[in-house]
């Protein structure tokens, strides 16, 4: 099933593991996770195996800060950062703190800080639309993808400095989020964006 999505979108085999989470949840709702990482395909990402002239042409780069951990994924995350953030993109970070990746606690905190300022977007919380949550695995992913899904239409990418369609856009993502954790696991859980919309007509009724 995950080797079919990836080629449904365009991802390239690795010869490496894909990384895994194992999500479980408690009896109070509460997730733990396991993670199956060591070493897998994204940890061995080098510099000299990123396409420049993509980083050049994106309109935002999305980074998180699992990819910070380890060499030689961080020097290549790095990289592409600045080559992005040369070229007039949009940075948008994704602080996941995974406590059971990092050597420690410190590091965790050092790692993720290094590199904050340099984000013009970190995922955060806004209130939401009210649903029934089942499993709220992969509600920020997919908050964020609606949020930078709905940044990547504008033409101008001035949308931080137009509140009323920085609110539409906050609301679109919401739906993308509260959709979300209707239904359990995180990838057959992204609604599409017909169901967004007819989301948002009912809430606005």
């Amino acid at each position: 099933m995950l080797a079919n999505i990836l080629k449904e979108n365009n991802v390239d085999n690795h010869s490496a593991r894909t990384a895994l989470a194992f999500v479980t949840l408690r009896a109070d709702g509460e997730r733990e996770f396991l993670f199956f990482h060591h070493p897998s395909a994204d940890m061995r990402l080098r510099e000299s195996e990123l396409d420049i002239n993509l980083n050049k042409q994106a309109k935002i780069f999305h980074f998180g800060s699992i990819s910070l951990i380890e060499e030689t994924c961080k020097s290549a995350q790095l990289a592409a950062m600045n080559i992005a953030k040369n070229s007039g993109s949009i940075l948008s970070y994704d602080l996941n703190l995974r406590l059971p990746l990092w050597p420690s606690a410190e590091a965790a905190h050092k790692g993720i800080m290094s590199i904050w300022d340099q984000a013009d977007l970190i995922k955060g919380r806004v209130p939401g639309i009210k649903v029934k949550p089942v499993d709220t695995t992969g509600a920020g992913d997919a908050f964020v993808g609606g949020l930078l899904s709905s940044l990547s239409l504008t033409s101008d990418l001035n949308l931080f400095q137009d509140e009323k369609r920085l609110r539409e856009a906050l609301a679109f993502a919401n739906a993308c989020g509260a959709l979300t954790v209707t239904e359990r696991g995180a990838i057959l859980a992204l609604p599409t964006k017909q169901a967004i919309l007819e989301a948002l007509t009912k809430h606005h009724e």
